[in-house]
């Protein structure tokens, strides 16, 4: 715990920092900054919200994790076009979040890892059944699982993590904050290398800013990063170095299948619940390929 204290310190001394620069910034070129000062704002309210709860125990984790799962999912399928009748479907698939989350509070690995994937996704299609629509089934059911698998099942793996029991002196808890500081510090790395040195886009039709350079930036950084931080967890070097590497990439493909799921249904941001940052979705679409990566190979690696 002592461990968790400390990286908490560390990041609360860098929002200072960050703020400081933002000051200084203000009153040596007299532009405003809005969207960084709401960005930074609003880092300050996660970050806090989120060290309070992980250390306050496992339910109030939990609760936490299940709660952005139920934002995440409502968002998305505020901005998706459904048929009406899909509403009742949609109940359901709610339902589903706090049976979700209880199986990672209980540790009970096997209705977890199954309970989306294979339960719900045969009971949706059997309470479409019921209503009797054939039009627009396939599209229909297939909206419904995939916001469940990305936005619960994905997600639900940080809860698990939270509550795996120690390893070599080490706790799920801090595999966790091992795990969302790296993720959401590659989402910093690429917005900061991207902005400074991005010249060629890597996927212009799906999200113009971001750039090659940004991308490799980012990777090496969140990689040597990565290695800075593995006394959180029980890697050797060469496993955290690796480990950073593939929160690096999977957090940056993570972005770009949400912000596809975006260019689709022709939005930018999923929301406005976090000013500077969007919504929920924006917030959270790279922990939706890192989480469960980095859950499965710890799961595979220790447990």
């Amino acid at each position: 715990m002592n461990r968790v204290v400390l990286t908490g310190g560390l990041i609360l001394a860098l929002l200072s920092l960050a703020t400081l620069i933002l000051k200084i910034m203000r009153r040596r070129s007299g532009l405003p900054y809005r969207e960084l000062g709401a960005r930074i704002h609003s880092w300050w309210v996660m970050a806090g919200l989120f060290l309070a709860l992980i250390l306050s125990g496992k339910a109030g984790a939990v609760g936490l994790f299940a709660l952005v799962s139920y934002l995440a999912v409502k968002e998305y399928f505020t901005m998706i076009p459904i048929r009406r009748v899909d509403r009742r479907i949609i109940f359901w698939a709610y339902l589903a979040i706090p049976l979700q989350y209880w199986w990672a509070y209980e540790g009970w690995y096997g209705m977890f890892i199954i309970w989306i994937p294979v339960y719900l996704f045969l009971l949706l299609p059997f309470r479409q059944i019921l209503t009797g629509q054939t039009r627009g089934f396939l599209e229909s059911t297939g909206k419904v699982q995939w916001g469940m698998m990305l936005f619960v099942f994905s997600v639900s793996h940080l809860a698990f993590l939270y509550g795996l029991p120690e390893v070599q002196g080490h706790s799920g808890v801090e595999m966790l904050l091992y795990l969302v500081v790296l993720t959401e510090l590659n989402d910093i790395y690429q917005y900061l290398f991207g902005k400074s040195l991005g010249r060629r886009p890597i996927a212009p039709a799906i999200s113009p800013g971001k750039t090659r350079e940004g991308f490799l930036g980012a990777l090496a950084a969140t990689t040597l990063t990565a290695a800075a931080l593995r006394y959180l967890t029980p890697f050797s070097v060469p496993q955290a170095l690796a480990a950073g590497a593939v929160i690096a990439t999977a957090g940056f493909v993570g972005d770009l299948v949400v912000s596809m799921i975006k260019r689709d249904v022709g939005i930018k941001d999923s929301g406005d619940l976090i000013p500077g940052h969007g919504g929920i979705l924006d917030r959270i679409d790279s922990l939706t390929y890192t989480a469960p990566l980095f859950f499965h190979g710890v799961y595979y690696l220790f447990y």
